[in-house]
């Protein structure tokens, strides 16, 4: 499948738990003041690639403990984004995911393809940086009202929410 994006970071280690694969993806309609990432907000940059070719890349890194998906906004592009957490599971690696949507936002949407590609998700970082919050001291986000929420945990709750 086609997706649109902004770069890869083979080797990251502050994008989730261990050393991970970073697929910004490209497309944003947060825009949020101060966003990291800002060259990733317009729909048409970026460039398309196939999530197979994604994949191949990734297999080939033993140290890589799974995959994150960034942005941009990774909501925007949940088809291919899904197939390619598919992929990343089959060889018993984990997928991460950050959205500036909030869980509960993404969960009213109740748009289906959203909620396979949340079906897929490990780990999850939800909530629009926030420049007044800004915390340099945060684990795996960048402001304070972000929040890291372990997905399988959460499903086995009925989708109730535990932070870590």
């Amino acid at each position: 499948m086609e997706l649109r994006i902004a770069g890869i970071e083979e080797e990251s280690i502050v994008d989730g738990r261990g050393i991970r694969n970073t697929v910004f993806t490209q497309g944003c309609p947060h825009h949020c003041p101060g966003c990291h990432n800002p060259e990733t907000h317009d729909f048409e940059g970026g460039r398309i690639i196939d999530t197979n070719e994604i994949f191949e890349d990734f297999k080939e890194n033993p140290l890589l403990k799974g995959i994150t998906f960034s942005g941009g906004e990774p909501f925007m592009q949940p088809e291919p984004l899904a197939d390619l957490a598919d992929k990343v599971h089959s060889i018993g690696k984990d997928v991460t995911c950050y959205t500036g949507f909030t869980y509960e936002e993404l969960i009213a949407m109740n748009r289906e393809d959203i909620m396979n590609l949340l079906d897929k998700v490990d780990y999850l970082i939800d909530g629009k940086f926030i420049l007044e919050q800004k915390n340099l001291e945060l684990r795996f986000r960048g402001s304070e009202n972000q929040r890291f929420i372990n997905m399988k945990e959460t499903r086995e709750k009925g989708y109730v929410i535990t932070e870590e």
